[in-house]
């Protein structure tokens, strides 16, 4: 049967739509429109004069071997986050899914690190592991470990890597869980009565019905690491030390707000949402085609 919902009235629909379309110009389009065109232009620091300089502000930033060693940070942090908050949080979820005492408890407690501002959950993790001063950090130092997030970039980077992978696991666990209440019982008790062990039943049913849960929050999660986890970073390291946890989107920040490089920090920014969406494009294109719906 083709279900159809009918409008009375022409003009319903669109002025439904228009909050959404306003926000969506307002706070989408209308800066990143803004960001492309002062990435074609050189301004001072306090945007008193403009020059239009084409692709001039593309070609300094390409010739900039920082630009390249903060990609590959990115390219680190991004993928380390991803994999991790994915892993541990669909691993949470199965244990959460079984039926346990305090089940409810026991979600209640890992829905809430979602509820934490990333800079809160920096200075958190900070204040654990600062070398001198914190609990964890002056454990490690204490049993002979070398640990110093503020002077080893190596550390410094493990640190950001996670506390962004502890705030996110939440989000991620939230979706995992729905998705494993979903899936049908009496499909994994008739893999049980067949034989199957229970790894077998995760790999051959569980995680492939978890496909299009997974998909989604692999989209999301790349999305994540690549703006949200400015706060955290700003609050642990600032990028350093000797920039070794600058990402791109702080790179942005860096060179635009505190370097006065506007035009530069502008390119960057355009840069940045070419990669998010050309992923976000290669992900729909290729990894969709895994996905069982």
């Amino acid at each position: 049967m083709d279900r159809r919902t009918v409008f009375n009235n022409r003009l319903l629909p669109y002025l439904l739509l228009a909050p959404q379309l306003a926000v969506t110009l307002v706070f989408f389009y209308w800066p990143a429109s803004q960001a492309a065109w002062m990435s074609f232009r050189l301004e001072d620091a306090f945007g008193l004069t403009t020059e239009f300089v084409g692709l001039e502000n593309f070609q300094v930033l390409l010739r900039d071997p920082s630009y390249y060693g903060a990609m590959v940070n990115t390219v680190v942090f991004s993928g380390s986050v991803a994999f991790l908050s994915l892993s541990l949080a669909l691993l949470l979820a199965v244990m959460a899914d079984k039926q346990i005492r305090g089940a409810t408890a026991y979600r209640t407690l890992l829905v809430w690190p979602y509820a934490v501002a990333p800079a809160i959950a920096g200075v958190f993790w900070l204040f654990m592991f600062q070398p001198s001063l914190g609990m964890i950090g002056r454990t490690l130092r204490g049993m002979g470990v070398d640990w110093n997030p503020l002077l080893n970039g190596g550390d410094a980077m493990l640190l950001v890597i996670l506390a962004a992978t502890w705030k996110q696991i939440s989000y991620n666990f939230l979706f995992f869980l729905a998705g494993l209440q979903s899936i049908p019982k009496s499909l994994i008790e008739a893999a049980a009565i067949d034989g199957a062990r229970p790894t077998r039943r995760f790999w051959t049913i569980v995680f492939p019905m978890l496909s299009p849960t997974t998909f989604f929050l692999l989209v999301v999660n790349i999305v994540y690491v690549f703006f949200d986890t400015f706060g955290i970073i700003d609050a642990i390291t600032r990028g350093g030390p000797a920039k070794a946890t600058e990402t791109l989107v702080y790179k942005v920040y860096n060179d635009g707000r505190l370097g006065g490089d506007l035009g530069g920090s502008a390119a960057q920014s355009v840069i940045l949402m070419a990669i998010v969406i050309a992923l976000t494009a290669i992900q729909f294109r290729y990894v969709e085609k895994k996905v069982t719906y």
